[in-house]
């Protein structure tokens, strides 16, 4: 399909099939036990991240099936614990806990249901005084992996997306610019903010910047806009950084070959955040047609967007603002 026959797609009003196509693949693909499970990835087969990423994006479809949702959310139900965080559910291997955490918030936010323990959860989990932690250190402000509550001198992994995700939670159940924790988040996100205007994924272990240290690429800064929009903060100058760089054929900022594996394989990821961060901009191109079954896949597995699991859903949050 020609990048032309694509856009005509996204611009005649067949985005709703193209929608549905991909909703229909999702919900064939629930578990017996209403979650969603990866058949591709060992991390992600327990289903406890996997299931609120997918919820969430089937949800902004109007009429989901009752019955279906109610089994997810019965899943989801089981899974979280007491402290109110899902992806715990093995104590020996977790399952990404503040991003499932954050993205059953939103699900559950969608649907009117009562999210204060996760929510508890979330802000415990930030790199904040209440943990110890002082504005001089690069982490500041972020939030991790999840888990037990991080505590110096023990880092997690802090990264961009994982805040990002925390950030609009918080934001969906209505925390304000005057919010500690979102003043905290700020800290982080200048750091993470370069001189052009762009994002970049850490401040911690530059080597884990996708595009090489201090350098700005396409999903840090799509990350960045939108979290500057839920802690309340002007987001003009990445907004440029993106009008300016977007590509529909790969994730701009990476510029050596050694990288460009990155810049395909972040393709899904991209398409869904910029769509959500400079909505103007063309997507349909990056996520390409569906298969014949409705679903997506990229066949460059480096962030395992080849699981058509993860694909689809970010290709239907990319079709539904393409709306």
């Amino acid at each position: 399909m020609t990048r032309r026959q694509l856009l005509a797609i996204f611009a005649c009003g067949r985005p709703a099939s193209v929608s549905e196509r991909a909703a229909r693949y999702l919900w064939s693909q629930q578990s017996p036990d209403g979650g969603w499970h990866s058949t591709t990835y060992g991390l992600l087969r327990s289903g406890q991240s996997l299931t609120p990423f997918v919820l969430e994006a089937l949800l902004r479809l109007a009429d989901p099936p009752r019955y279906r949702v109610e089994r997810a959310v019965a899943f989801l139900d089981h899974h979280i614990n007491a402290d109110g965080a899902l992806g715990l559910a093995n104590p020996l291997l977790a399952d990404y806990p503040n991003y499932a955490t954050a993205l059953a918030v939103r699900a559950f936010l969608r649907l009117g249901r009562d999210v204060t323990p996760l929510v508890r959860y979330l802000r415990q989990q930030q790199f904040s005084e209440e943990n110890g932690w002082t504005g001089d250190h690069p982490a500041y402000g972020a939030w991790g992996m999840g888990g037990v509550p991080p505590q110096p001198p023990h880092l997690q992994h802090v990264d961009l997306s994982m805040t990002r995700y925390v950030l609009e939670a918080l934001s969906a159940v209505g925390a304000t610019q005057a919010d500690p924790a979102l003043q905290q988040a700020g800290v982080f996100l200048n750091r993470c903010r370069n001189a052009d205007g762009g994002f970049q994924f850490t401040t911690v272990v530059l080597e884990a910047n996708k595009a090489g240290p201090d350098r700005s690429y396409g999903t840090a800064t799509a990350d960045g806009v939108l979290s500057l929009q839920a802690i309340g903060v002007s987001s003009d100058g990445p907004r440029r950084w993106l009008r300016t760089h977007h590509r529909t054929d790969a994730v701009p900022g990476f510029v050596t070959p050694a990288r460009q594996r990155w810049a395909q394989g972040l393709r899904f990821y991209y398409a869904a955040a910029v769509a959500a961060a400079a909505p103007e901009l063309t997507v349909a191109p990056l996520i390409g047609a569906p298969r014949s079954d409705g679903s997506f896949a990229n066949p460059e597995p480096i962030v395992k967007e080849d699981d058509p699991l993860i694909a689809t859903a970010f290709a239907l949050r990319a079709a539904l603002r393409a709306l």
